[in-house]
């Protein structure tokens, strides 16, 4: 570029000094002069005419004109660089359709949404999935095409670490698990992924786990009650040990049967259907008692805090079942004389259970691992408590159905602390009156 600017000025120059020459020839240097500069003026109107019309011409296969000097110069470089631009094109067009195609291939629904909430580009597994048109629905609000309250709340979130699941727009007979990703400034990626399968199978899975576990109640109760009588005679003191031990384990199956059925039912179902005011503070205050009759021979002390002015919503026999769970662990597994905080207090995210004990704590690696069936970090010890395996895959399946989450704060040698958190909508505000029915919703 330097050379054409330095081209151009030369080319000046010589036509102003040919005219000056030839202006001082015949006496009018002045006329001459703008003579020359007239006709290097027009000389480069016609080659810029001439460069517009080549650049609005298709050069897909057209050479650039012949020029000599500044202009060929530049009709030259411009050449280079469309050549340059046209490789380019053809390079993101075969990314681009690529990417159409594999994306095509793909049977999760992929559908790229941008900051505005609108459509923008989406798969075929989509238009199957979701019932999208390519013609029709192109640039219109993604919340305009799935209405469904529960994917409304969740496409507003902040965060979308955890997927939804929600039936097919479409059928109702398909299950369809939605994760969305964001990404660029504001534009959000959705996947929308077919698991009636998996869910099938899933299905099938509870149901015998139900089924089995059903069917084990009644030859269980069978022999609790033959053995209850046994003991009820003087026996041998062999025969009395073993048909204490025998209560005993029975026993302890038939927790663990009870156990079973209950995740059974709470994985039937993701959301509670039928919702209730819970007073928090009298369950609270029962599963304190209890447990404190529980630890009396182990001289574990207790405090117990609680917010008197919100209850929950949701169902009590659940949040039982939950709360028990984690204030019994505590009381089964804090060693003699050991201590135990149990909270239930409202901040501006929600609502918190929580169960603190000074006891012997977690090591780290089990801690991601501890709300799995039957997973257990020290399997004597659990045996010796009598507890099933169970009690932490309860607490995590209520909770969901609740719409919160279980955080597990542990340290090896200086003892956990269990919290479950509820989200605002599920909160209850209690009126300070004479009328303990009077309820409001904090949510």
């Amino acid at each position: 570029m330097q050379r054409n600017h330095h081209s151009m000025l030369s080319n000046l120059f010589l036509f102003s000094g040919l005219g000056l020459l030839v202006g001082f020839v015949f006496g009018y240097p002045a006329e001459f002069l703008a003579a020359g500069l007239f006709i290097w003026a027009l000389l480069q109107v016609k080659q810029f005419g001439r460069l517009t019309e080549w650049l609005h011409r298709d050069k897909s296969s057209e050479e650039p004109p012949e020029y000599s000097g500044h202009w060929g110069d530049l009709f030259d470089e411009l050449s280079r660089q469309q050549k340059r631009s046209a490789a380019r094109e053809v390079f993101l067009r075969s990314v681009i359709n690529r990417f159409q195609q594999s994306s095509a291939a793909l049977n999760d629904g992929i559908v790229i949404i941008n900051a505005q909430d609108n459509l923008e580009w989406w798969n075929r597994s989509a238009e199957r999935l979701l019932g999208f048109k390519a013609a029709a629905d192109r640039g219109k609000p993604v919340m305009n095409l799935l209405r469904d309250p529960r994917f409304i709340r969740y496409y507003k979130r902040d965060s979308y670490e955890d997927p939804l699941q929600l039936p097919s727009p479409i059928n109702h007979d398909r299950e369809l698990q939605y994760q969305i990703t964001r990404f660029g400034a504001g534009d959000r990626l959705l996947v929308a992924r077919d698991i009636t399968q998996m869910l099938r199978l899933e299905q099938t899975r509870q149901d015998f786990v139900a089924n089995a576990s059903h069917e084990l109640r009644t030859p269980l109760t069978v022999i609790l009650g033959y053995l209850e009588t046994f003991l009820d005679h003087d026996l041998p003191r062999p025969l009395q040990r073993g048909m204490n031990q025998m209560q005993q384990q029975a026993r302890r199956m038939q927790n663990l049967v009870s156990d079973l059925l209950l995740l059974s039912r709470l994985e039937a179902s993701r959301q509670v259907s039928d919702e209730h005011p819970v007073k928090v503070q009298s369950l609270i205050q029962n599963i304190y008692e209890a447990a404190t009759e529980l630890s009396r021979d182990k001289g574990h002390t207790f405090d117990l805090e609680l917010d008197q002015q919100h209850d929950l919503l949701g169902q009590e026999i659940e949040l039982h079942s939950a709360f028990s769970n984690l204030v019994y662990n505590a009381a089964r597994y804090t060693p003699q004389d050991g201590h135990i905080e149990i909270r239930w207090w409202v901040d501006k995210d929600g609502g918190h259970f929580s169960v603190t004990d000074n006891g012997i704590g977690i090591d780290a690696m089990h801690i991601a691992r501890l709300t799995e069936r039957f997973y257990r970090v020290d399997e004597s010890r659990s045996s010796e408590s009598g507890g099933t395996g169970l009690g932490l895959a309860i607490v995590k399946h209520v909770l969901s159905r609740h719409g919160g989450n279980l955080t597990i704060r542990s340290k090896k040698g200086e003892g956990s602390t269990f919290t479950c958190h509820f989200p605002l909508e599920y909160l209850m505000l209690v009126s300070v009156s004479d009328n303990d029915d009077d309820l409001e919703d904090v949510g």
